[in-house]
């Protein structure tokens, strides 16, 4: 709420709207942060995994009775749950305009061979409801257009009620450029360790590089997930122990990526745009990221960085071979990740365009 939310609580603070900021789990620190954004913090019952439809049901009626007692004018939800149950909540609540964003489809619209009964029944349920939400919505927002057209094809949303944004963006006076780092050339990995995300990958690349290259370091920023594919601790510290990486664990990323030469993403994950990756380019790192939904909105290739296929270890360690063998495309790289940044990625200029389509 805070990271991904903050400008927009002040954007829509300094339009004199009031905001509720309506999420599960919020401890104190996060309150008061909230309320020095201007923002009035409410707590609701939902748990983010799970599906226990009785907990999700509990989650509907616990929003109404929220919404019905504070009586706004508009939501906005965002992530899956909040997006399906929220929107219909607000929408027997008798909230008068409702929007949704989707961020990226995530684990349940990833497809894989062989994959069970289960997660095809789940897929098939989250598409309904889907698009019942959607059905009670003003308007969706998507972060790119693979995704839009995902849920045009499905029928799940009208082409008037569908609009992409292009990634929620990120503070660029705050996410400031940091000199290019080149001894020792660093790469580093930001988000949650998740097998989608492509962390085995990385690790994988990072073990083809460092048989030849043993002085380049390679940083593993992010924790490890309750989602059903992620790493496990085990995993992680493993790869510590045979001096493959440097994990620091889940933490602000600001001064480790400062302390980096390359951002590599090699996720699969169906993401909306990583946010991660819009960071780095902020800071003017170069990316290596997969020609993949959300993923390839970010990278012109050999311009700011090299698109690789997913599921693509050597590939990966083939693009980090250019920056090792040739260190002045850290910076020449970086350079125009920032400008695109600026271009695309100014989360002011992203609000405005929000704000504006929502009429306030």
């Amino acid at each position: 709420m805070i990271n991904f939310r903050g400008p927009l609580i002040e954007d829509l603070i300094k339009r004199g709207h009031t905001v509720y900021a309506v999420a599960p789990q919020i401890d104190e620190e996060t309150a008061a942060t909230l309320r020095r954004l201007g923002a009035k913090p409410v707590e609701i019952r939902l748990v983010r995994t799970g599906t226990n439809p009785i907990k999700d049901l509990s989650s509907l009626w616990h929003m109404y009775r929220i919404f019905r007692r504070l009586k706004p004018d508009l939501t906005l939800a965002y992530a899956a749950k909040p997006a399906i149950y929220g929107t219909l909540a607000a929408w027997l609540a008798g909230v008068p305009a409702r929007y949704f964003m989707i961020e990226g489809l995530g684990y349940v619209f990833l497809s894989r061979q062989g994959e069970g009964v289960f997660k095809r029944l789940l897929r098939g349920l989250v598409v309904r409801l889907f698009g019942l939400a959607s059905s009670k919505a003003n308007k969706v927002f998507f972060l790119n257009p693979d995704d839009a057209r995902e849920f045009l094809s499905l029928g799940l949303v009208r082409p008037s009620q569908a609009l992409n944004i292009g990634g929620i963006g990120v503070d660029l006076e705050i996410w400031n450029p940091a000199p290019p780092v080149q001894d020792p050339i660093t790469f580093i990995f930001v988000g949650r360790l998740l097998k989608d995300k492509g962390v085995l990958d990385y690790v994988a690349a990072a073990r083809k590089i460092k048989s030849a290259h043993p002085a380049v370091r390679f940083l593993l920023v992010g924790g490890v997930d309750e989602n059903p594919e992620s790493v496990s601790r085990a995993d992680v510290e493993g790869w510590v122990n045979e001096g493959l990486v440097e994990w620091p664990g889940h933490v602000p990323v600001a001064s480790w990526l400062q302390d980096s030469s390359v951002l590599v993403m090699p996720s699969f994950y169906r993401e909306g745009v990583p946010r991660s990756t819009q960071e780095a380019m902020a800071m003017a790192r170069p990316v290596i990221t997969t020609d993949s939904v959300g993923c390839r909105e970010t990278v012109v290739d050999g311009k700011n960085g090299y698109l690789v296929p997913p599921h693509d270890p050597a590939a990966i360690a083939s693009a980090m071979e250019r920056f090792i063998v040739e260190p002045g495309l850290i910076s020449i790289l970086g350079t125009e990740s920032r400008r695109m940044a600026e271009e695309r990625f100014d989360v002011r200029k992203v609000n405005a365009s929000l704000i504006r389509s929502m009429g306030l």
